[in-house]
Protein backbone atom coordinates (compact mmCIF):
# COMPACT_ATOMS: atom_id res chain seq x y z
CA UNK A 1 0.00 0.00 0.00
CA UNK A 2 1.29 3.46 -1.00
CA UNK A 3 -0.39 6.36 1.40
CA UNK A 4 0.70 10.18 1.08
CA UNK A 5 0.65 11.68 4.86
CA UNK A 6 0.59 15.56 4.73
CA UNK A 7 1.85 17.52 7.74
CA UNK A 8 0.78 20.85 8.56
CA UNK A 9 3.31 23.79 8.86
CA UNK A 10 1.83 24.27 12.56
CA UNK A 11 2.04 20.62 13.57
CA UNK A 12 6.38 21.68 13.18
CA UNK A 13 6.22 23.60 15.80
CA UNK A 14 5.71 23.98 19.67
CA UNK A 15 2.09 23.48 21.41
CA UNK A 16 1.90 27.28 21.94
CA UNK A 17 3.05 27.96 18.44
CA UNK A 18 6.77 28.79 18.55
CA UNK A 19 8.89 27.94 15.96
CA UNK A 20 12.64 27.87 17.28
CA UNK A 21 14.62 25.26 15.70
CA UNK A 22 14.61 22.97 19.07
CA UNK A 23 10.16 23.16 18.56
CA UNK A 24 11.09 22.29 15.23
CA UNK A 25 12.80 19.18 15.97
CA UNK A 26 11.10 18.05 18.69
CA UNK A 27 7.51 18.23 16.95
CA UNK A 28 9.98 16.27 13.88
CA UNK A 29 10.65 13.41 15.57
CA UNK A 30 7.33 12.94 17.48
CA UNK A 31 5.82 12.72 14.04
CA UNK A 32 8.08 10.36 12.75
CA UNK A 33 7.44 7.99 15.52
CA UNK A 34 3.94 7.40 14.02
CA UNK A 35 5.18 7.33 10.42
CA UNK A 36 8.19 4.25 11.21
CA UNK A 37 5.18 2.39 12.61
CA UNK A 38 3.61 2.45 9.10
CA UNK A 39 7.11 1.83 7.69
CA UNK A 40 7.24 -0.96 9.68
CA UNK A 41 3.78 -2.63 8.73
CA UNK A 42 4.97 -2.46 5.36
CA UNK A 43 3.46 0.69 3.78
CA UNK A 44 5.31 2.65 1.69
CA UNK A 45 4.61 6.01 2.29
CA UNK A 46 5.07 9.73 1.00
CA UNK A 47 5.64 12.85 3.25
CA UNK A 48 4.43 16.11 2.18
CA UNK A 49 4.38 19.36 4.80
CA UNK A 50 2.88 22.88 5.21
CA UNK A 51 5.53 25.74 5.98
CA UNK A 52 3.37 28.85 7.06
CA UNK A 53 5.15 29.44 10.24
CA UNK A 54 8.99 28.75 8.43
CA UNK A 55 8.30 30.82 5.08
CA UNK A 56 6.80 34.00 8.09
CA UNK A 57 10.02 33.68 9.93
CA UNK A 58 12.04 33.78 6.61
CA UNK A 59 9.86 37.00 5.78
CA UNK A 60 10.83 38.41 8.71
CA UNK A 61 14.51 38.89 7.63
CA UNK A 62 13.89 39.50 4.63
CA UNK A 63 11.64 43.05 6.36
CA UNK A 64 14.91 43.46 8.95
CA UNK A 65 17.11 43.21 6.24
CA UNK A 66 15.94 44.92 3.40
CA UNK A 67 17.60 48.20 3.41
CA UNK A 68 21.11 46.22 3.12
CA UNK A 69 20.21 43.31 0.77
CA UNK A 70 17.45 42.75 -1.90
CA UNK A 71 14.26 40.49 -0.38
CA UNK A 72 14.35 36.53 -1.05
CA UNK A 73 11.82 35.76 -3.25
CA UNK A 74 8.80 33.88 -2.16
CA UNK A 75 9.88 30.79 -4.02
CA UNK A 76 13.35 31.03 -2.88
CA UNK A 77 11.72 30.88 0.69
CA UNK A 78 9.54 27.75 -0.11
CA UNK A 79 12.67 26.02 -1.42
CA UNK A 80 14.29 26.81 1.15
CA UNK A 81 12.05 25.29 3.42
CA UNK A 82 11.50 22.43 1.84
CA UNK A 83 15.22 21.77 1.83
CA UNK A 84 15.22 22.61 5.91
CA UNK A 85 11.99 20.57 6.81
CA UNK A 86 12.84 18.30 4.76
CA UNK A 87 16.39 17.66 6.38
CA UNK A 88 14.62 17.91 9.60
CA UNK A 89 12.65 15.10 8.95
CA UNK A 90 14.98 13.14 7.53
CA UNK A 91 16.82 13.18 11.02
CA UNK A 92 14.02 12.59 12.79
CA UNK A 93 12.82 9.22 10.43
CA UNK A 94 15.95 7.96 10.71
CA UNK A 95 16.07 7.65 14.00
CA UNK A 96 12.92 6.63 14.60
CA UNK A 97 13.96 3.88 12.05
CA UNK A 98 16.57 3.26 13.67
CA UNK A 99 15.26 2.19 16.98
CA UNK A 100 12.94 -0.34 15.34
CA UNK A 101 15.59 -2.00 14.07
CA UNK A 102 14.75 -0.79 10.50
CA UNK A 103 16.88 -0.62 7.31
CA UNK A 104 15.34 1.92 5.21
CA UNK A 105 16.41 4.87 3.02
CA UNK A 106 14.77 8.45 3.00
CA UNK A 107 14.86 10.94 0.92
CA UNK A 108 13.53 14.93 0.36
CA UNK A 109 13.31 16.03 -2.53
CA UNK A 110 13.05 19.62 -3.64
CA UNK A 111 9.96 19.75 -5.73
CA UNK A 112 8.02 22.28 -8.35
CA UNK A 113 4.43 22.71 -8.74
CA UNK A 114 3.46 24.10 -12.15
CA UNK A 115 0.87 27.05 -12.11
CA UNK A 116 -0.54 28.64 -15.18
CA UNK A 117 0.99 32.45 -15.71
CA UNK A 118 -2.02 33.76 -16.80
CA UNK A 119 -4.43 32.75 -13.58
CA UNK A 120 -6.39 35.55 -12.41
CA UNK A 121 -5.20 35.51 -9.38
CA UNK A 122 -1.93 36.87 -10.89
CA UNK A 123 -4.06 39.78 -11.56
CA UNK A 124 -5.14 40.54 -7.77
CA UNK A 125 -3.23 38.90 -5.25
CA UNK A 126 -5.38 38.18 -2.34
CA UNK A 127 -3.17 35.42 0.08
CA UNK A 128 -1.95 37.19 3.11
CA UNK A 129 1.24 36.31 4.06
CA UNK A 130 3.92 37.27 6.96
CA UNK A 131 3.21 40.10 9.45
CA UNK A 132 1.65 43.59 9.90
CA UNK A 133 3.94 46.66 9.60
CA UNK A 134 3.45 50.10 9.72
CA UNK A 135 3.33 52.45 6.66
CA UNK A 136 6.84 53.58 6.45
CA UNK A 137 8.20 49.75 6.26
CA UNK A 138 5.98 48.67 3.97
CA UNK A 139 6.93 51.50 1.94
CA UNK A 140 10.34 49.95 1.74
CA UNK A 141 9.37 46.73 1.10
CA UNK A 142 6.88 48.22 -1.91
CA UNK A 143 9.78 49.42 -3.38
CA UNK A 144 11.45 46.00 -3.71
CA UNK A 145 8.27 45.26 -5.76
CA UNK A 146 6.02 43.90 -3.34
CA UNK A 147 2.03 44.46 -2.65
CA UNK A 148 0.92 45.30 0.49
CA UNK A 149 -2.79 46.36 1.84
CA UNK A 150 -3.76 48.82 4.29
CA UNK A 151 -5.68 46.55 6.97
CA UNK A 152 -6.45 49.87 8.89
CA UNK A 153 -5.49 49.85 12.50
CA UNK A 154 -3.32 46.45 12.39
CA UNK A 155 -1.12 48.33 9.69
CA UNK A 156 -0.03 46.90 6.09
CA UNK A 157 -0.11 43.55 5.29
CA UNK A 158 1.72 41.80 2.36
CA UNK A 159 -0.72 40.09 -0.51
CA UNK A 160 0.33 37.31 -3.09
CA UNK A 161 -1.16 35.64 -5.60
CA UNK A 162 -2.71 32.16 -4.93
CA UNK A 163 -3.01 30.28 -8.05
CA UNK A 164 -3.96 26.82 -8.54
CA UNK A 165 -1.62 23.94 -9.21
CA UNK A 166 -1.84 22.20 -12.22
CA UNK A 167 1.34 19.63 -12.15
CA UNK A 168 3.97 18.62 -10.06
CA UNK A 169 6.59 18.51 -12.24
CA UNK A 170 8.98 16.53 -10.33
CA UNK A 171 6.21 13.41 -9.70
CA UNK A 172 8.35 10.89 -11.90
CA UNK A 173 11.41 11.62 -9.62
CA UNK A 174 8.70 10.93 -6.37
CA UNK A 175 7.48 7.52 -8.02
CA UNK A 176 10.68 6.53 -8.69
CA UNK A 177 12.28 6.97 -5.47
CA UNK A 178 9.49 4.49 -3.79
CA UNK A 179 9.80 2.20 -6.41
CA UNK A 180 13.28 2.01 -5.55
CA UNK A 181 12.09 1.79 -1.80
CA UNK A 182 12.74 5.07 0.10
CA UNK A 183 10.30 7.31 2.29
CA UNK A 184 9.90 10.04 0.10
CA UNK A 185 9.14 13.90 1.68
CA UNK A 186 8.02 16.30 -1.51
CA UNK A 187 5.81 19.07 -2.56
CA UNK A 188 6.82 20.96 0.73
CA UNK A 189 4.36 24.01 1.30
CA UNK A 190 2.38 22.30 -1.81
CA UNK A 191 5.66 23.47 -4.20
CA UNK A 192 7.55 25.84 -5.26
CA UNK A 193 5.33 27.64 -7.97
CA UNK A 194 6.55 27.38 -11.39
CA UNK A 195 5.63 28.45 -14.34
CA UNK A 196 6.58 27.68 -18.28
CA UNK A 197 7.10 30.69 -20.53
CA UNK A 198 6.75 30.73 -24.48
CA UNK A 199 9.80 29.57 -25.25
CA UNK A 200 9.41 26.51 -22.50
CA UNK A 201 11.73 27.30 -19.98
CA UNK A 202 10.56 27.01 -16.75
CA UNK A 203 11.02 30.05 -13.77
CA UNK A 204 9.57 30.73 -10.54
CA UNK A 205 7.29 32.93 -9.72
CA UNK A 206 6.10 34.67 -6.32
CA UNK A 207 2.85 32.98 -5.40
CA UNK A 208 1.74 30.77 -2.36
CA UNK A 209 0.13 27.60 -3.44
CA UNK A 210 -2.74 26.13 -1.53
CA UNK A 211 -0.97 23.37 0.60
CA UNK A 212 -4.84 20.99 1.22
CA UNK A 213 -4.19 21.31 -3.60
CA UNK A 214 -1.00 20.60 -3.67
CA UNK A 215 -1.23 17.47 -1.88
CA UNK A 216 -4.41 15.87 -3.50
CA UNK A 217 -2.45 16.95 -6.81
CA UNK A 218 0.08 15.38 -5.37
CA UNK A 219 -1.56 12.42 -4.31
CA UNK A 220 -3.40 11.62 -8.18
CA UNK A 221 0.12 12.08 -9.51
CA UNK A 222 1.87 9.41 -8.18
CA UNK A 223 -1.35 7.23 -7.62
CA UNK A 224 -1.24 6.76 -3.77
CA UNK A 225 -3.82 4.52 -2.38
CA UNK A 226 -4.82 6.24 0.65
CA UNK A 227 -4.12 10.44 2.32
CA UNK A 228 -3.52 10.82 5.48
CA UNK A 229 -3.65 14.19 7.37
CA UNK A 230 -2.04 14.72 10.90
CA UNK A 231 -3.13 17.97 12.72
CA UNK A 232 -5.99 18.68 10.52
CA UNK A 233 -9.03 19.93 12.34
CA UNK A 234 -12.14 18.00 11.35
CA UNK A 235 -14.76 19.87 9.28
CA UNK A 236 -18.02 21.56 11.20
CA UNK A 237 -20.59 19.92 9.52
CA UNK A 238 -18.28 16.22 8.04
CA UNK A 239 -22.16 14.91 6.79
CA UNK A 240 -23.38 18.06 5.29
CA UNK A 241 -22.87 18.35 1.46
CA UNK A 242 -24.37 21.54 -0.15
CA UNK A 243 -26.70 20.27 -3.44
CA UNK A 244 -26.49 23.09 -4.71
CA UNK A 245 -22.78 23.98 -5.05
CA UNK A 246 -22.27 20.36 -5.96
CA UNK A 247 -24.35 20.67 -9.10
CA UNK A 248 -22.40 24.01 -9.96
CA UNK A 249 -19.21 21.94 -9.78
CA UNK A 250 -20.57 19.59 -12.37
CA UNK A 251 -21.80 22.99 -14.10
CA UNK A 252 -25.24 22.35 -13.74
CA UNK A 253 -27.39 25.40 -12.78
CA UNK A 254 -27.00 25.82 -8.81
CA UNK A 255 -31.01 26.69 -8.80
CA UNK A 256 -32.66 26.18 -5.02
CA UNK A 257 -31.28 23.80 -1.95
CA UNK A 258 -32.17 23.47 1.46
CA UNK A 259 -29.63 21.56 3.92
CA UNK A 260 -29.16 21.69 7.55
CA UNK A 261 -26.59 23.68 8.87
CA UNK A 262 -25.91 24.81 12.67
CA UNK A 263 -29.14 22.90 13.82
CA UNK A 264 -31.61 25.14 11.72
CA UNK A 265 -32.62 24.72 7.55
CA UNK A 266 -31.53 27.50 5.30
CA UNK A 267 -32.76 27.81 1.84
CA UNK A 268 -30.50 29.40 -0.73
CA UNK A 269 -31.82 31.08 -4.03
CA UNK A 270 -30.28 31.54 -7.52
CA UNK A 271 -32.68 34.96 -7.59
CA UNK A 272 -35.42 33.27 -9.07
CA UNK A 273 -39.03 32.79 -7.22
CA UNK A 274 -40.76 29.71 -6.72
CA UNK A 275 -38.23 27.58 -7.90
CA UNK A 276 -38.05 23.85 -6.90
CA UNK A 277 -36.18 22.94 -3.58
CA UNK A 278 -33.30 20.00 -4.92
CA UNK A 279 -34.37 16.92 -2.71
CA UNK A 280 -32.76 17.20 0.99
CA UNK A 281 -30.15 14.41 2.35
CA UNK A 282 -31.61 11.05 3.74
CA UNK A 283 -32.28 12.21 7.67
CA UNK A 284 -32.77 15.97 7.48
CA UNK A 285 -36.18 16.92 8.49
CA UNK A 286 -37.82 19.85 7.10
CA UNK A 287 -38.86 23.03 9.19
CA UNK A 288 -41.92 23.10 11.26
CA UNK A 289 -44.21 25.64 10.02
CA UNK A 290 -44.69 28.03 13.07
CA UNK A 291 -48.11 29.91 13.70
CA UNK A 292 -47.98 33.26 13.39
CA UNK A 293 -51.16 36.08 13.63
CA UNK A 294 -51.66 37.60 10.76
CA UNK A 295 -53.14 41.33 10.82
CA UNK A 296 -56.86 41.97 11.00
CA UNK A 297 -58.13 43.03 7.62
CA UNK A 298 -61.19 44.92 6.12
CA UNK A 299 -63.95 42.09 6.26
CA UNK A 300 -62.07 39.56 7.74
CA UNK A 301 -61.80 38.58 11.77
CA UNK A 302 -59.19 36.47 12.66
CA UNK A 303 -59.77 34.35 16.50
CA UNK A 304 -57.25 32.57 18.24
CA UNK A 305 -55.01 32.33 20.84
CA UNK A 306 -53.22 35.40 20.13
CA UNK A 307 -57.02 37.73 20.30
CA UNK A 308 -57.99 35.79 23.42
CA UNK A 309 -57.82 37.29 26.72
CA UNK A 310 -55.26 35.25 28.91
CA UNK A 311 -57.29 33.19 31.74
CA UNK A 312 -54.71 32.32 34.35
CA UNK A 313 -57.30 30.29 36.22
CA UNK A 314 -58.16 28.21 33.30
CA UNK A 315 -55.63 25.42 32.50
CA UNK A 316 -53.17 25.92 29.53
CA UNK A 317 -54.61 24.49 26.36
CA UNK A 318 -53.44 24.08 23.10
CA UNK A 319 -55.90 26.42 20.64
CA UNK A 320 -56.98 24.41 17.68
CA UNK A 321 -56.41 26.42 14.30
CA UNK A 322 -59.57 28.15 13.09
CA UNK A 323 -60.26 29.30 9.44
CA UNK A 324 -61.13 33.03 8.25
CA UNK A 325 -64.44 33.55 8.11
CA UNK A 326 -66.45 36.78 6.39
CA UNK A 327 -68.36 38.83 8.31
CA UNK A 328 -71.96 38.93 8.10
Amino acid sequence: MRILLALGGNAMTSPDGKARPEDQIAAAEAAMEAVADLVAEGVDVVITHGNGPQVGNLLVKNEFAAAVVPPVPLDWCGAQTQGTLGDVLMNALDGALAARGIVRPTAALVTRTRVDAADPAFAKPSKPVGRYLSADEAATMIDHGETWEDRGERGWRRVVASPEPLEVLDAPAVIALVEAGFVVIANGGGGIPTIKRPDGALAGVEAVIDKDLGAALLARSIEVDRTRHRHRRRPRHPRVRHAGRARHRRGEPRGDARVRRGGSLRRRLDGSQGGRHLPLRRGVRPRRRHHRPQQHREGRLRTGRHDRPSQPDQPHRQPHRQHHRKEA
